[in-house]
């Protein structure tokens, strides 16, 4: 693997970290509603995509892009969280959840089908453990599907499908430059700001942790992560992200462990084993394909 693709993976990587401590956060903005939270934590890192580009002296560069562009990120930031916060509203959060944590295997059976990628049977078998250890965490041992609840399962598989779809496109878009995210997030604030207005009641949190978790939200998670997984799916090794994407939902149960909102259980401890030895096989499949 080229050293400039390693780095790029790796500042990919950083969304993954960051995308762990979603829950967490989330849980401590609470009672502020779905689409509320969108509108504030989108325009959080709308402004800090701006100031970066601000910085950067490349504000031209947002008027040059094309408005089919505009619209693409657009429906993937908003129709993701769209989707995934109808699901659960419709069926239970763990079935819902891991019908939706399809995303990471979807990206790394989408991407052997862009130009110069090809998919390896150590992908194919990292993206399978990696899936096996997310249900493990996801359910935590829940019941099955149950029929009632098919409606809430296929917006949770259409979010799936959504946010996989425009990870791997997004690379199609490697002339698009990352600053196209700062509009992104101010369009999906704006969008989610009607949402709210329109399905929501308001209720904003009444203590400083409420607040300082919707802060760390908008500069973190739903800020500067969609930023650096731009870069990395850009110029990184998407199919190794993909798989280590499934990393997520094991940081964050560790996260909620270590503060006290999960418990420890045998499902974790398997979850990490599979996590584990599902993202060394497709890394060491990504290895070879680059070393050829």
């Amino acid at each position: 693997m080229a050293e400039s693709n390693k780095q790029a993976t790796l500042i990919g990587f950083i969304a993954i970290l960051l995308w762990s401590l979603l829950a967490l956060f989330t849980v401590g903005s609470a009672p502020t509603p779905p689409f509320l939270m969108n509108a504030i934590c989108f325009s959080i890192g709308g402004a800090l995509g701006l100031v970066w580009t601000l910085r950067n002296g490349s504000i031209a560069v947002l008027k040059a892009i094309s408005p089919k562009i505009y619209m693409f990120g657009t429906i993937g930031l908003m129709g993701y969280h769209a989707l995934y916060f109808s699901a659960l509203r419709l069926a239970p959060a763990a079935e819902a959840g891991l019908i939706a944590y399809l995303w990471p295997l979807l990206i790394v059976l989408f991407s052997g089908l862009l130009p110069g990628e090809h998919l390896k049977l150590g992908h194919l078998i990292g993206g399978l453990l990696g899936f096996g250890g997310a249900a493990l965490i996801i359910t935590g041992g829940a019941q099955g599907f149950q029929m009632q609840y098919i409606p809430g399962y296929a917006l949770a598989l259409a979010c799936s499908f959504t946010w996989a779809g425009y990870s791997v496109l997004s690379r199609k878009l490697g002339k698009t430059p990352t600053e196209a995210v700062t509009v992104f997030c101010i369009v999906t604030a704006v969008l989610s700001t009607g949402a709210h207005f329109a399905f929501e009641d308001t209720a904003l949190p009444s203590s400083a942790i409420g607040w300082l978790s919707l802060l760390a939200l908008g500069l973190g998670p739903v800020g500067l992560a969609f930023y650096v997984w731009d870069f990395g799916v850009k110029k990184g090794d998407i199919q190794l992200l993909g798989v280590l994407s499934y990393a997520a939902p094991l940081l964050s149960t560790l996260v909620l462990v270590v503060f006290g909102i999960a418990d420890l259980s045998w499902a974790l401890g398997s979850a990490a084993l599979l996590i584990t030895g599902g993202a060394v096989i497709a890394a060491r499949a990504s290895l070879k394909k680059s070393a050829r």
